[in-house]
């Protein structure tokens, strides 16, 4: 999508939703510079071939911690220079900037403004048009977001405090730009790097109207901004911790040729050794019939996220669709986050999938209602398992209810007794992925698909 038409600088923003972030291409019409590409940069080259743009720049605002950059290779493909901070200690050649530097773009300025916090080599870029005409452009990273800030944990507890009162004077030196100026994060769409959510619903943003709204910059009491926003750090994916690395050494292209197709045979054969074989239907379809051993992590929303986050890194992981177009989304989706090619993939129905019938399995789904009717002996039989977030549960949990997050499962399995666990979380879509989990390794389990409003509504919250 493009941002409101104005005057000065142009830019068109490449949404992910899949990870909650952005990415952008600030132009003059003519030539342009590529802010926070994601690694799939077909999306950014056919951009830039359909609106006639030539890249000249790359810029980085911060060494990634949720997706593997597509800047190195796009800047190699373009000729561009690619702009990283000159303090982060790359494997690769860039063009190292600093505090205080000032680029030219075709006919756009480029100011470079140091703003840690969210990292601690953290850049801002303001792009305006020369001469001055019209707002400029604000690139924020994973500094000022809309109404929030980025998350200040990400280098490890010894550094949050330090980081977070860092994040809190980079805002407010951002804030003292004009206030027309264009605010343009990469966080706070619903990536985890964001520190929490305001409320703040918006596509767009400036200045002025961040200085009405932002948490960052509506008090003066810098400790107790640092004490709420450490107080509200929540989990973040176990795969942030190879993003990094990964982003350090600098990513090379991606292949998203279609996986070799797996047989029946060996795909039984993969499911015995207890590989990761992921089922991507909906979890209505995975329901109704899948095939033993399977994880179901339905194609969609925060499938990257959570199967990163799920899986040891860099175990081998066979992808299941309905269709090839279903795999591909999947892979492109992976390749985001450094899996770069899956083990295999099979297409079609589970029934058309399994060496034999034994191999299939339904999955009984169920209401908070139906956990509302049942008796008290019923109830006591069963085990009602929670598995949001610690943040999520603190708003109150289903009484007698057990709770382990998601992310947590694989490893407090032992917590779990040995009888029927109705699994929920919020919405029902990681609930259908923590029964896959448990049926795997032997527990019988029920999907309750339902909303927590729902439950609150019963008067079971």
């Amino acid at each position: 999508m493009s941002a409101p038409a104005r005057a000065g600088v142009q830019v068109e923003v490449l949404e992910t939703s899949e990870l909650g972030d952005r990415s952008y291409v600030a132009h003059d019409g003519a030539t342009a510079l590529v802010v926070d590409p994601q690694r799939d940069i077909d999306r950014v080259e056919h951009l830039l071939a359909e609106r006639g743009l030539a890249c000249a720049a790359v810029a980085e605002t911060h060494v990634h911690n949720d997706y593997v950059s597509g800047g190195l290779e796009l800047a190699r493909r373009s000729g561009a220079d690619y702009l990283v901070n000159a303090a982060d200690p790359v494997a690769f050649e860039r063009v190292g900037v600093s505090d205080g530097a000032t680029l030219t773009v075709g006919g756009l300025r480029v100011r470079v403004l140091a703003t840690p916090g969210h990292t601690a080599t953290h850049l801002a870029y303001l792009v305006e048009a020369v001469p001055g005409d019209g707002p400029g452009a604000l690139f924020t990273g994973g500094s000022l977001l809309f109404g929030s800030v980025g998350r200040t944990d990400l280098l490890g507890d010894h550094r949050t405090e330090e980081l977070t009162r860092e994040q809190y004077r980079s805002a407010r030196r951002l804030a003292r730009l004009p206030g027309g100026t264009r605010v343009f994060p990469t966080h706070g769409f619903g990536s985890f790097c964001s520190s929490g959510s305001t409320g703040v619903v918006t596509d767009t943003s400036t200045i002025a109207e961040e200085l009405a709204r932002n948490e960052a910059l509506l008090t003066d009491d810098e400790d107790a901004f640092a004490e709420r926003l450490i107080a509200g750090l929540t989990a973040y994916p176990a795969y942030y911790a190879h993003m990094g690395v990964a982003n350090l050494a600098g990513a090379g292209p991606v292949d998203l040729s279609a996986p070799t197709p797996v047989e029946p045979d060996e795909l039984r054969k993969r499911l015995a050794a207890r590989e990761w074989v992921v089922d991507l239907r909906s979890r209505t379809a995975y329901a109704a019939e899948h095939l033993a051993g399977t994880v179901s992590i339905e194609l969609g929303g925060q499938m990257s996220t959570y199967l990163g986050w799920l899986m040891p890194w860099g175990a081998p992981v066979t992808l299941l669709g309905e269709s090839a177009e279903q795999v591909a989304e999947a892979q492109r989706q992976l390749v985001r986050i450094g899996i770069d090619r899956p083990e295999g993939a099979a297409v079609g129905a589970p029934h058309d999938l399994a060496a034999d019938a034994d191999q299939l399995r339904q999955r009984r789904v169920v209401t908070f209602d139906d956990l509302a009717g049942l008796s008290a002996a019923e109830r006591s039989a069963i085990t009602v398992l929670d598995i949001r977030r610690e943040d999520e549960r603190a708003s109150g949990g289903i009484d007698g209810s057990l709770h382990v997050p998601l992310h947590e499962l694989l490893r407090r399995t032992d917590e779990v007794p040995a009888r029927p666990v109705w699994v929920h979380c919020r919405s029902g879509v990681r609930a259908a992925i923590g029964c896959s989990l448990l049926a795997r390794l032997g527990y019988e389990t029920v999907h309750v698909d339902d909303t927590v409003d729902r439950a609150v509504e019963l008067g079971l919250v």
